[in-house]
């Protein structure tokens, strides 16, 4: 059997979020993580990451990009993103906190997300990349 790579940007959107989540729990694995695909969103999280010291969890929501929500204020959730092939895991409401821009626009609008890190948040998000 011959196999073919696939084009990311042919799939359909679930294709693509399952792509993704191979993708994340790939770098999660070489962390010590197991990770679980949740079909039901338990606690506003797509999947967990179970760590092999047997106490840490995480709770964590898959995205396309950069993104803050009200709905996942205060759930103790982890957000991560793929960007120019580099995995970013962060605590929603930890960097939410740094960036008080965003704060505000969730504030007014529920939810805030960018299409690509700007350029004086790069520095910030270097310590969330996996």
């Amino acid at each position: 059997m011959q196999f073919k790579k696939i084009s990311y940007d042919e799939l359909n959107l679930k294709a693509k979020e399952m792509y993704n989540f191979q993708k994340v729990s790939s770098v999660l694995a070489d962390y010590g993580f197991t990770t679980m695909w949740l079909n039901n969103d338990w606690k506003g999280a797509d999947f967990i990451g179970i760590h092999i010291d047997g106490t840490t969890t995480l709770k964590v929501q898959l995205k396309a990009r950069l993104y803050f929500d009200e709905k996942y204020m205060n759930k103790n959730i982890y957000m991560c993103f793929i960007e120019d092939n580099e995995v970013y895991l962060y605590p929603h409401d930890e960097l939410l906190n740094k960036i008080p821009i965003y704060k505000q626009a969730i504030e007014n609008k529920g939810f805030r997300h960018l299409n690509k890190i700007p350029i004086k948040y790069k520095e910030l998000l270097e310590s969330y990349k996996l």
